[in-house]
């Protein structure tokens, strides 16, 4: 099986669900359900940070990240999930420097909740449609006035750039990267495993 390596990026006050909830979807999907505990994830999922140390969430939860910006592989997908942690690594010119330099090479970039703002400060979804956590949305438009904000989807494709709304949004979106690689009889039964309602339509 030839995996795709998928990167979530982790940080500071970073929300447990916008990255917890994604590498969920992605480690337990399985091409072949019958042989769930034979065979692994398509997805191999990595948490990638700034520094070694672990990372503390919103809600107290210390996180270890399996690699650094300096020494993290080549990815062929990268996520940005969100948190009140964004609005110190908008500004991070570290943080900002790794995402603008692995975006070209990665086949999809994405976001959950206001990892937009994260993409939007890096200059990478200039020109295009997005969205966010809903308190988010103006502050969106205001930064970012050359992004048009999408605020009545939960996730938003334009080209290989994927935003999602707030928290549970991003396993919504998770699934539909899956649909994407693998099918969407996979990102079903993905769905069903989780016993998550697997999202029939993509209104707030």
């Amino acid at each position: 099986m030839n995996r795709k390596h998928l990167g979530i990026v982790i940080f500071e006050e970073i929300e447990i669900l916008d990255f917890c909830g994604p590498f969920e979807v992605f480690s337990v999907t399985r091409l072949d359900e019958n042989r769930r505990r034979e065979e692994p994830s398509p997805f191999d999922v990595s948490l990638i940070a700034q520094f070694r140390q672990p990372v503390t969430t919103t809600g107290g939860m210390k996180v270890i990240p399996d690699f650094t910006f300096d020494d993290c592989p080549a990815l062929d997908m990268l996520i940005i999930p969100g948190g009140w942690g964004t609005r110190q690594e908008m500004r991070n010119e570290a943080m900002l420097s790794f995402v603008r330099s692995r975006a070209p090479d990665v086949e999809t970039l994405a976001s959950v909740c206001t990892g937009a703002l994260i993409l939007g400060s890096a200059g990478l979804l200039d020109g295009l449609c997005a969205t966010t956590h809903w308190r988010s949305l103006q502050m969106m438009q205001e930064l970012f006035p050359r992004v048009t904000v999408d605020t009545g989807s939960r996730v938003v494709k334009a080209g290989k750039v994927m935003t999602s709304a707030g928290i549970s949004a991003g396993i919504d979106m998770a699934l539909r990267i899956v649909a994407e690689s693998c099918g969407e009889d996979i990102a079903r039964s993905t769905a069903r495993y989780m016993e998550y309602p697997f999202p029939e339509n993509n209104e707030r």
